[in-house]
């Protein structure tokens, strides 16, 4: 997913916030969805953060046009761990692996059914 760095999401000095680069991951795995007409909300339950590992390499600029690229590397009964990494042209800017985990709307971990299990293959094996 290519995304265009705005002000918003930059400091004074027109470099991309930290926090920012997260946001942008969130919003190629949501847009992953979406393209699908659907959104990460499933009718059993939705996706959180059970852990991320972020690696920083190099800073976007106001004006940058970013791309994000999702690999799954894992899936297990409850969760799924992704890699996802932001580039500027072919380099590498930023890295993330994240662990989702699977809940139920009362907020307890639930198994992804064979339904969901199939959808994030769809989204994101390569």
């Amino acid at each position: 997913m290519k995304i265009r760095v705005y002000y918003e999401d930059t400091d004074v000095g027109g470099v991309v916030y930290h926090s920012n680069y997260l946001n942008f991951c969130e919003r190629a795995r949501s847009d992953a969805f979406f393209q699908k007409g659907l959104t990460p909300i499933l009718k059993n339950g939705h996706f959180v953060a059970r852990k991320i590992v972020a690696d920083y390499h190099k800073s976007a600029k106001l004006g940058d046009t970013i791309e994000v690229r999702t690999e799954l590397l894992k899936m297990k009964a409850a969760s799924f761990a992704l890699k996802q990494t932001i580039y500027k042209d072919e380099t590498k800017i930023f890295e993330l692996e994240i662990v989702l985990a699977y809940i139920s709307f009362d907020g307890k971990p639930q198994k992804l059914d064979e339904d969901a299990k199939k959808l994030i293959l769809s989204l994101f094996a390569n």
